[in-house]
């Protein structure tokens, strides 16, 4: 996985020296009158950077080469179902599991429908710095981390190791983890990606000791090689009880939900949603974009939408009528 990613990190940078703000867009790119009327698009936009560059590219395609009007709402993940539900919302472009509410609004409400994979695959669990695995080998097997646990201790861990958790609104089991696995840590919450991220650029830049709660996609991997910690096999059903979970995470197959009234009215937004995919280093190149490079989410898309005509043309012109 390393050279792959420390080749697209390169062709990040490279992008970036070779367009500049003043920039036109190739006529591939460029933003011709649509040949068919669009009305508006809601688009979920959970709080993390790479489903801000999810939305960022679809909104951008949306308006600017579909004539939608577009509204991006900034909700976690359980608002956004009930905004699905309420007509608030049409989209959630990158759902991470949450059977339970495919359940209640999908099978019993049938205010929402599964709207095919996003393309991502979602990966959720415990990591450490590189140079923690490098000093300390057996640290990733969590056999091992009780024997660690004082190297963890902060101010917020009451004498226990600290697990850093991000938003508290993340799918999370880490609580009944620590529980379950008998281990002396507790859980204490950064509050956010960006937070978490800090605090993984500053473990690895000062050596200090730090295991938390990260996910894939992700665009901090393109810098960082963070070491995933091996929890026992995660096996279908053993996440069934929250509050007796003893498992790893699922690999999760990111998918698209949408507003069924959406979806029935159908046209160019809804055909887009339903077309959109792309890869985890797809998302993590616009991420990295917006939260590296602090670009405006809509110039991240433009750059990447511009240097990528082929993938955007077939999800505008897929199952076009």
């Amino acid at each position: 996985m390393q050279a792959p990613r420390i080749a697209l990190a390169m062709t990040l940078v490279l992008t970036i020296a070779g367009c500049g703000s003043g920039s036109t867009a190739s006529p591939r790119s460029s933003s011709a009158a649509p040949t068919e009327p669009c009305d508006s698009i809601t688009i979920a936009v959970n709080p993390w950077v790479g489903y801000e560059a999810n939305a960022a590219v679809v909104a951008y395609l949306a308006e600017h080469r579909l004539g939608c009007k577009v509204t991006k709402k900034e909700v976690d993940e359980q608002t956004a179902w009930q905004g699905l539900d309420s007509g608030e919302i049409d989209v959630i472009l990158e759902n991470w599991g949450h059977e339970d509410l495919k359940q209640k609004y999908i099978d019993e409400k049938r205010t929402a429908v599964r709207v095919g994979p996003s393309g991502n695959k979602g990966v959720i669990g415990w990591y450490v710095p590189p140079w923690m695995k490098k000093t300390y080998p057996d640290i990733t097997n969590w056999q091992n981390l009780n024997k660690y646990a004082d190297l963890f201790k902060t101010p917020q861990s009451d004498g226990k190791g600290q697990v850093l958790d991000g938003d508290p609104s993340y799918v999370t089991n880490d609580e009944a983890l620590v529980k379950n696995l008998n281990l002396n840590y507790k859980v204490v919450y950064a509050g956010s990606e960006q937070a978490s991220i800090k605090a993984f650029r500053q473990a690895e830049e000062k050596k200090t000791p730090l295991i938390g709660y990260f996910f894939e996609p992700q665009w901090l991997h393109l810098d960082i090689e963070l070491v995933k910690i091996e929890l026992p096999e995660y096996k279908a059903g053993c996440d069934a009880d929250a509050a007796k979970v003893a498992c790893d995470y699922p690999r999760y197959e990111l998918d698209k939900i949408a507003s069924k009234k959406f979806m029935d009215k159908g046209g160019p937004a809804a055909r887009l949603v339903k077309n959109f995919q792309w890869s985890n280093d797809e998302q993590d190149a616009v991420a990295s974009f917006i939260a590296k490079y602090k670009m405006k989410p809509e110039e991240a898309a433009r750059r990447w939408i511009e240097a990528n005509p082929d993938r955007v043309d077939d999800w505008l012109t897929k199952d076009k009528p």
